[in-house]
């Protein structure tokens, strides 16, 4: 008789200690970190708080953190969509370059445009491509029955490739050395805010947090978006078409992809090259992983591990720590955060 009150009372305490599962990973993970960063011969303690004002101690550090953390943050916020219709997409990162080509194209081909046309135009051709390449996945994928992961990873290297091969040969600058392409018109670079180096995809990219919190919870497209991720036998049951849900999804994720490597290209590199991202779309999906498939959490684990990037160079340049290190401290918090999460779901 006893066995059934007792077993309760542990159900209950589980329930109660779930959402601390990410805390108590993330600690873990700091904990570790420390340990690192003790046998490369520094104080940890010394080393955080070095992490931590390379990343906030000012105007010019906390600005390099919200440059990096937009396209980190919009690509992740893409991936919660897909992500939670348990749609795997692992080609954010050639969707993120197929992005930046079509909005650099258009940049290229339009320079004398007002910017008022050229920057929408710009954005649009870099969303519209980004969300052609994803869709190319998913007709495979429902059409022809290939896996999800493997042909959106494969399509990473394609895109890549492609973009880089153009920026060597026919978008090259003409008598230039360089793999790029001549440097876009002032009209097509995005503008910065007063008295800032933040530019306006910063402000888009905070926006769009709302902007997914409301299509996931507040909309009939989220709702199915989430019950496919559910469950996907009993959303057909129901009558929800699928197969549309797990396509929009993705092309939705695409096309955030895009949108962000057409705000870099725009801004950061004011020109087409071969190369034009640090891992952001392979980066996107541990900060979605790590935001537990939430806008608001997506948010901070942006936040977070664009701190990391940022600081790991003041640890480099005043400890003499490698930049390596804030790799290793990113991929323990996710890696940790994760199992604390999967401990928590097994046990209760």
């Amino acid at each position: 008789m006893l066995l059934i009150p007792i077993s309760l009372s542990q159900s209950l305490t589980i329930t109660r200690l779930k959402p601390f599962a990410p805390v108590a990973g993330a600690v873990l993970a700091l904990v570790l970190g420390g340990l690192l960063l003790q046998l490369n011969g520094a104080d940890p303690i010394q080393a955080y708080k070095t992490l931590w004002l390379g990343a906030f101690g000012g105007s010019q550090q906390l600005t390099e953190t919200l440059l990096k953390a937009t396209p980190l943050l919009i690509i992740a916020l893409g991936l919660t969509v897909a992500f939670r219709a348990k749609v795997w997409n692992i080609g954010a990162e050639g969707q993120y370059y197929i992005g930046a080509l079509c909005g650099g194209v258009v940049a290229l081909a339009l320079p004398n445009l007002p910017i008022a046309w050229l920057l929408p135009l710009m954005v649009l051709a870099g969303i519209v491509g980004g969300g052609i390449w994803s869709a190319i996945a998913g007709f495979l994928y429902l059409q022809r029955g290939m896996n999800l992961i493997i042909c959106t990873l494969m399509l990473n290297y394609i895109g890549i490739l492609f973009v880089q091969y153009l920026a060597r040969v026919p978008l090259q600058q003409p008598d230039g050395f360089l793999p790029e392409s001549a440097q876009f018109s002032p009209n097509a670079q995005i503008p910065t805010l007063p008295g800032t180096r933040l530019h306006w995809g910063v402000v888009l990219a905070f926006g769009l947090v709302g902007v997914v919190y409301f299509l996931l919870w507040r909309t009939s497209w989220g709702f199915q978006w989430r019950a496919v991720g559910a469950r996907l036998s009993v959303a057909r049951c129901a009558g929800m078409k699928t197969s549309i849900s797990i396509l929009t999804a993705l092309v939705f994720s695409g096309a955030l992809a895009g949108l962000a490597g057409i705000l870099e290209v725009s801004y950061t590199y004011t020109r087409l090259k071969a190369d034009i991202s640090d891992g952001y779309g392979f980066s996107g999906i541990l900060v979605a992983l790590l935001g537990q498939l939430h806008p608001i959490g997506v948010l901070v684990a942006a936040l977070l591990f664009s701190a990391l990037m940022v600081g790991a160079q003041s640890l480099n340049v005043m400890l003499q720590i490698p930049a390596s290190v804030a790799q290793v401290i990113q991929a323990l918090l996710v890696l940790l955060v994760l199992a604390g999460n999967a401990i928590a779901q097994r046990e209760s």
